[in-house]
This record gives C-alpha cells, sequence and structure tokens, in this order.
C-alpha cells in the first residue's frame, strides 16, 4: 500500500464527513428555527382572539371561552425562541385566564372589580402579544400586520 496514495483519500474523507455533518446541523437548526417561528406564529394569533373576548366580556359583559390549546401543544417549540422573561410573559396571559372564568362566573362580584380584572387580564395579553411580534414576525410581516390595522398596536 502506498501512503502517498492513502493519507490524502483518509484526509479528504474526513473532510468531506465534517463537512456533511456541518451541512446537516445548519439545515436542521434553521427547520427548528422555522418551526418554533411557526408555532409562535399560531400562539400569537390564538393570544390575539383571546385578547378580543375579553375586551368584549369586559365592555359588553358577554364571557366567551378563552382558547388555549395551541398555547399548550406548542409550548416545547415556543421554549426555543424565547427568553426565561418572553416566556412567563405569554404564561402569564395563560394564567389569567382562570381570572377570566372566575369573573365569569361570580355574580357577586361587583362590576368595578370585575371591570378591573378584565383590565389586568386584558394587559397580560398585550403584553405577551408585544413579546410575540417581536419573536415571531420579520420586519415585513410585522408592516404588513400594521397595514393590515392590527388591532393591539
Amino acid at each position: 500500500m502506498d501512503v502517498d496514495r492513502f493519507l490524502p483519500g483518509v484526509i479528504g474523507a474526513f473532510v468531506g464527513v465534517v463537512g456533511w455533518l456541518l451541512v446537516g446541523l445548519y439545515i436542521q437548526r434553521r427547520q427548528f428555527v422555522r418551526q418554533a417561528r411557526n408555532a409562535a406564529r399560531a400562539v400569537y394569533f390564538e393570544v390575539d382572539v383571546n385578547r378580543m373576548n375579553v375586551e368584549v366580556a369586559r365592555d359588553y359583559g358577554s364571557f366567551t371561552p378563552l382558547s388555549r390549546s395551541s398555547f399548550d401543544r406548542l409550548l416545547p417549540e415556543l421554549a426555543t425562541v424565547m427568553t426565561p422573561t418572553e416566556l412567563r410573559t405569554l404564561v402569564s396571559a395563560f394564567m389569567a385566564h382562570a381570572g377570566y372564568q372566575q369573573a365569569a362566573s361570580d355574580a357577586e362580584l361587583p362590576p368595578e372589580v370585575r371591570r378591573e380584572a378584565l383590565d389586568a387580564i386584558l394587559a397580560a395579553h398585550r403584553d405577551a402579544l408585544t413579546v410575540l411580534r417581536r419573536c415571531s414576525f420579520t420586519s415585513a410581516e410585522l408592516r404588513g400586520l400594521e397595514k393590515g390595522q392590527d388591532p393591539a398596536a
């Protein structure tokens, strides 16, 4: 066996394997980020619908159920694109659902207290939308949302 031919072949094979490994990792990382952004977008629109339901309840007294199915299903993906502080802000909006249900079901709750509670729940949803908007959309997509007269803006 000739070392002059064998050694360049081994080095070339090693470089090729490492190159394919790096390309594969890069492609996989991009896929994970894309999935996480798509998850954040789905949760963004779920939070936006919930925000509208809270506004209707506050202004007109019509309480409709709030949704959390996308949030529950997509939380692991969200954790890959959000900082712990951002995640806590988002979770706070969904934790406020218990207060919303109590405001809806407690007939003895004074109207002023109910309105203050709903204002706090609404603020939690607006904060969550702000956080989700930052990590979900590109600047061009944000401009499109604003042109569509995004009510949370």
